[in-house]
């Protein structure tokens, strides 16, 4: 299927330059942001801030790791299994800030988004989520800008997950800059219904909405119950050695 592009010939190329660059999402694509940016003159400061980012996620990458090491040898095992890392591409950060009714600009994307840069560890137990995430924020050069606790309160469609928006700091050749990362951590059995509910949610022209609905929590609220269990199953074992 042939993707629909954007009619340069029918957009008023100044006024995209300034202060409305909002055009139609569904036929705005990759390569059309890129020309946006080209346009702004602001490819290059793009890139810088994209660099930033990814300066950030390793920051709190090597944070991670150090608290695993030192962790596995206090506790005898990894608190975490697994970390994902991504940033945000230009179109998911152009259709995000089109969401929020706000022009396209790097210092809208720095003011307005905090989770361009995203961070996931997927941990085996739930105690293990809590404790890497205190630590993480007790580090004196970190700072929490909000915590959300999607486990304890859980979302209505059954999604679980313990989000920390913070800032880090990045140490550039001339200057230490704060950047924010979105870090999120979930069990193995919470990552894996997240990453169903999401491919799913996202087909159309779905019959019995309600019910997929209704059976997705009910699987959700299912494999809370397991974590809890294995994690009592633990507990046990740690007790007996």
């Amino acid at each position: 299927m042939a993707v629909k592009r954007l009619d340069y010939s029918k957009i008023d190329f100044a006024k995209l330059a300034g202060k409305s660059d909002k055009v139609n999402t569904d036929i705005m694509t990759q390569s059309d942001v890129e020309n946006l940016l080209k346009m702004k003159d602001q490819v290059k400061e793009f890139q810088i801030l994209m660099m930033k980012y990814d300066c950030a996620l390793s920051e709190v990458r090597t944070k991670l790791d150090v608290l695993n090491k030192e962790l596995s040898l206090i506790n005898n095992r990894n608190p975490f299994e697994s970390i994902k890392m991504r940033i945000k591409t230009p179109i998911s950060i152009y259709n995000k800030l089109n969401r929020k009714g706000v022009d396209f600009t790097i210092e809208n994307i720095n003011k307005n988004l905090s989770d361009v840069a995203g961070i996931r560890v997927i941990c085996s137990f739930i105690d293990d989520i809590y404790m890497l995430a205190d630590c993480l924020a007790k580090q004196d050069d970190i700072t929490v800008i909000q915590r959300k606790d999607y486990i304890e309160t859980p979302k209505q469609s059954g999604y679980r997950s313990l989000h920390l928006i913070i800032k880090v700091p990045i140490f550039l050749t001339t200057e230490k800059e704060y950047m924010k990362v979105e870090v999120q951590f979930r069990t193995i059995a919470m990552d894996f219904w997240a990453s169903l509910e999401h491919k799913m949610k996202y087909k159309k022209n779905i019959e019995n909405q309600e019910v997929i609905s209704d059976d997705l929590k009910f699987s959700a609220d299912l494999i809370n119950q397991l974590d809890l269990r294995m994690q009592q199953i633990r507990v046990k074992i740690d007790e007996d050695e």
